[in-house]
């Protein structure tokens, strides 16, 4: 039974951000909230949000439905598990995550590097985001089932659908 208590305005932003983000992880919510660590990012869900959050099958953080409606803030995935071969139909991200998604090989297309993807970007884009946030980049993507990893010397990444099955909305 959950525990009906008000949260504060800050909860009620971070809980946002478990929705719009998920799924996710301790350090990407520690990026988010500008913790020092992944142990103060539970130690605040398990204190703050503990009836709205749960860990799925692969420990990634997930919003209940309850904070979805909550915080009227849209998932960051829409298909997915329950979609064919659990590529998801829509993900909403960060604006650089958008950009990755844009330029990274396609599904049958050979994987490439982060480099390769950072060097896209930078072409593409005229930014120059550091290597660590696009290998963060294609993280969550991977994490959102967006992207799929292919270990060769070095991990290398492609879609994991065709381009046009998935919608791409930038968050902010």
């Amino acid at each position: 039974m959950t525990e009906n208590r008000a949260l504060s305005e800050q909860a009620q932003e971070r809980l946002a951000d478990v929705v719009r983000l998920q799924p996710t992880k301790n350090k990407e919510l520690q990026d988010q909230w500008g913790m020092d660590s992944g142990s103060e990012v539970h130690q605040y869900l398990e204190s703050e949000l503990k009836d709205y959050y749960y860990r799925d099958d692969n420990s990634l953080i997930r919003a209940t439905a309850e904070a979805a409606d909550l915080v009227d803030v849209d998932p960051g995935v829409e298909g997915g598990e329950e979609a064919e071969g659990g590529v998801p139909s829509v993900i909403r991200v960060p604006e650089l995550e958008a950009q990755v998604f844009e330029v990274l090989a396609g599904h049958d297309e050979r994987s490439e590097s982060v480099v390769s993807v950072l060097n896209k970007v930078r072409d593409a884009f005229d930014a120059d985001p550091p290597v660590e946030d696009v290998r963060q980049a294609l993280q969550s993507l991977r994490r959102k089932g967006a992207v799929e990893v292919i270990y060769r010397t070095v991990p290398t990444f492609r879609l994991a659908a065709p381009r046009g099955e998935i919608d791409v909305e930038v968050t902010d």
